[in-house]
């Protein structure tokens, strides 16, 4: 997945409602996201790097029955 792949697919998956960022998972900076961090999540600015497998867990982790699960699941799919 190229740079501009992973932001295309962050953009998307922010769209959704009822994302939220999770301990663990890791931003398109390279930052891994912490319980003290997590005040400081920017919609417009930190987006989550989708090409990180723990990431992608905490995602997993997010989709169960939600009404937005089909945007999230397009997300994952498309991760390496």
């Amino acid at each position: 997945m190229t740079n501009d792949e992973a932001l295309a697919l962050a953009v998307r998956l922010m769209a959704c409602k009822h994302f939220r960022p999770m301990p663990g998972m890791r931003d398109l900076q390279g930052r891994t996201w912490a319980p003290d961090l997590l005040w400081r999540w920017n919609r417009t600015i930190d987006r989550p790097d989708l090409r990180d497998p723990a990431t992608l867990g905490c995602l997993l982790a997010l989709v169960g029955n939600l009404p937005e699960a089909e945007a999230l699941v397009s997300a994952l799919e498309a991760a390496p």
